[in-house]
């Protein structure tokens, strides 16, 4: 049954403080509830719990429990005594909790696994900026619990920032890095929004209503209201994608309350909180080269950082955050020697979007040398990329025994010697010759794949390799069932 005959089905309650027809027929939260519930990381991924302990009520599997009228408004009103938020029970918030309850058991469940690992940020943000605890639900609203969810009107994040409005609270957005997918960025930022628009309204209804259509809208709303303050006097003026909006949030608080009582209990998350660490980086950086360095499964680095949209750490001003299994840190410890020169840049493409990702130009000096002058963050394998030389050859010029160098030292750089034409004529048949010893196969796409983990399963093949014989191709986001050439040495 599609979610709209649901809701009209449950409207055959008795009337409450609005009318029935005020629950449109195409209700555009629940649209993007039903929108949410479909994203891979609720379908795809293996969720198990032991029940038994949380069951107190013993519903057997799969029992859909049946309640009074009178439990869900005595639910909300003990709830309601306990918030600066009125929890009013009406026929949109009894709708709305049944679609969690009920159509959506599954999302719910695991949305409250999820909560063990999201919950703790946003309490303590919440707590800091003195902002109530129940603010927490609206993350669950507005995204599911899914840090990587962007809806039709371009809002992403954990907490559907639009890009101006995210810029606005700082949140920085570009090709490369989206903070708004940033968990504690992006909850601060929240929080300070949240914070502001309860200074304007003075009502936490009218605060939440402007969260989702903007406080130009709210107070168009009220005026023609007659000025009121009272959301559900104002219910009908409201834009109607925002009209289901605080309906959600308190059946989100009550659900969340009361799950027990619906027979939905929470499943394992993924992590939790405590099972995520952060390491800082001040050097580029990309994931799935991250993940083979440190034996972690590179879907999974891609899931915990989002706000990397391409995969890649680019060169920052300030050291980028990166999340990892806990289980991971010590192989990131030990490794970070390799990991610091491990980013390959493809020549090919532009460098990321930061004045500070651009490949700063050497200081030209006398007798055919030029010198670099070493900056924050770079380190002897990214300042040989970015020159066309060696690390051998680098350390060699400067009697640089090992790694280390530090900001400000000034690095001897020496031009590659122009090839004669005999020596690029020799070049041109060692190619040829390359060329012949090898033969192309086709690699069909299967999901999960990465270009990483395709050219491992062919030896000598490299990623560049891949991305050289394939042209113009998004290697971020692989087409399942698409079949690339490959070339693999003969026999």
């Amino acid at each position: 049954m599609h979610i709209r005959h649901l809701i009209l089905a449950l409207l055959a309650l008795p009337a409450g403080v609005v009318a029935q027809d005020a629950l449109l027929p195409v209700d555009p939260v629940l649209e993007r509830i039903d929108e949410l519930s479909r994203l891979p990381w609720l379908k795809n991924d293996p969720f198990v719990t032991d029940r038994d302990e949380l069951n107190v009520h013993g519903y057997a599997p799969g029992e859909v429990p049946a309640w009074p009228e009178e439990s869900y408004r005595e639910r909300l009103l003990a709830l309601d005594e306990r918030t600066p938020f009125k929890l009013t029970y009406n026929q949109p918030v009894r709708a709305y909790i049944d679609m969690y309850a009920q159509r959506k058991q599954e999302q719910t469940a695991r949305m409250l696994g999820l909560a063990q690992l999201y919950f703790p940020v946003f309490e303590q943000a919440l707590d800091r900026y003195g902002l109530p605890q129940e603010l927490k639900y609206l993350a669950v609203v507005e995204s599911a619990l899914y840090p990587g969810a962007r809806s039709r009107a371009a809002a992403v994040g954990l907490w559907q920032f639009i890009i101006g409005t995210g810029k606005l609270y700082g949140l920085r957005s570009d090709s490369y890095v989206d903070e708004r997918c940033d968990i504690y960025k992006s909850t601060d930022a929240a929080c300070r929004y949240l914070k502001d628009l309860y200074q304007a309204f003075g009502d936490w209804e009218l605060a939440l209503a402007a969260y989702n259509c903007g406080p130009g809208n709210v107070n168009k709303a009220v005026r023609r209201a007659g000025g009121t303050l009272d959301y559900w006097k104002v219910y009908d003026f409201l834009p109607r994608e925002t009209r289901g909006y605080v309906p959600a949030f308190i059946a989100v608080n009550y659900i969340f309350n009361h799950a027990a009582e619906h027979n939905i209990f929470p499943v394992i998350p993924n992590y939790c909180a405590y099972e995520v660490d952060t390491v800082h980086v001040r050097y580029p950086l990309v994931l799935d080269t991250l993940a083979a360095i440190i034996g972690a499964p590179a879907q999974e680095l891609r899931d915990l950082n989002p706000v990397f949209k391409l995969g890649v750490v680019p060169e920052m001003k300030w050291p980028a955050t990166v999340y990892l299994p806990v289980q991971y840190v010590a192989a990131f410890i030990q490794g970070e020697d390799s990991i610091s020169r491990s980013y390959q840049p493809d020549l090919t493409a532009p460098a990321p979007a930061t004045a500070s990702a651009r490949a700063p130009q050497a200081t030209q000096a006398p007798s055919g040398r030029s010198f670099h002058v070493v900056r924050k963050g770079e380190s002897l394998g990214l300042i040989a990329q970015r020159n066309r030389v060696s690390v051998h050859d680098l350390r060699r010029w400067n009697q640089i025994h090992g790694d280390r160098i530090h900001i400000g030292q000034r690095l001897v750089l020496h031009k590659p010697a122009e090839a004669t034409p005999q020596q690029a004529a020799s070049g041109n048949e060692e190619a040829r010759a390359g060329a012949e010893s090898r033969d192309y196969i086709y690699h069909t796409i299967q999901p999960g794949d990465t270009l990483w983990e395709i050219a491992k399963n062919y030896p000598g093949v490299t990623v560049e390799d891949i991305r050289r014989l394939n042209g113009e191709m998004n290697t971020r986001h692989l087409k399942v069932g698409k079949r690339i050439k490959v070339a693999v040495d003969k026999g």
